[in-house]
């Protein structure tokens, strides 16, 4: 959950620059934290084609430990203007009976800098919320048709909520939702997270 969570949410109308922007910030990310940062890449809804979103881009660095790189991101995310967030879980789906502590994870987030805004979300490789992060996106992109509807909702809770913390719990079932039918499509396509990541260094 981000830091800002008491303020009210925006939600804007796509911008076809995202997906560069993101991809950018992924590639300066990869540099900056160099081998513990095992992949660095552009997820949420600022990835998606024609999605409306948060003027916030999500990254997701895919690391082999923790604790490790809690250690080794700190300095080199503060001197870019990245304070670190308290919260170090995800959202467990619905339905879903699994230990909270698979869900874990480090996250940092950067306002009103001279860069862009970010959430930077810091996963276990492997771990189901990595590859939620990753499928979420990429079912979304093989499925465009969806991706007006998804829209909809997020502009009209952003509308009706005070804050983003309760818009994200009300968005977080319906998120689950659609992991629920990309699950399906996942195993009849032979999905793999990382497709079409670089590795990093």
């Amino acid at each position: 959950m981000p830091e800002d969570v008491t303020l009210a949410p925006i939600v804007v109308e796509p911008d076809p620059s995202w997906q560069a922007r993101g991809l950018a910030l992924a590639d300066e990310l990869r540099t900056v934290l160099g081998p513990s940062a095992r992949y660095a890449e552009h997820i949420g809804s600022t990835a998606i084609p024609g999605m409306a979103a948060k003027p916030v881009f999500d990254l997701q660095v895919t690391v082999d430990d923790l604790r490790a790189a809690e250690r080794a991101f700190d300095r080199p995310l503060a001197d870019r203007g990245f304070q670190r967030s308290p919260y170090q879980h995800d959202h467990v789906p619905a339905g879903l009976d699994d230990d909270r502590e698979r869900w874990t994870k480090r996250q940092w987030s950067r306002r009103g800098t001279a860069g862009e805004d970010v959430n930077l979300h810091v996963r276990l490789f492997g771990a189901p919320n990595e590859r939620l992060a990753l499928l979420f996106r990429d079912w979304f992109r093989a499925h465009p048709e969806a991706v007006p509807g998804y829209a909809r909702f997020k502009s009209v809770l952003a509308g009706t909520v005070n804050d983003v913390g309760t818009y994200a719990d009300v968005k977080d079932p319906v998120v689950d939702l659609v992991i629920a039918v990309a699950e399906s499509w996942a195993t009849a396509t032979g999905w793999t997270p990382h497709a079409d990541a670089s590795p990093g260094a």
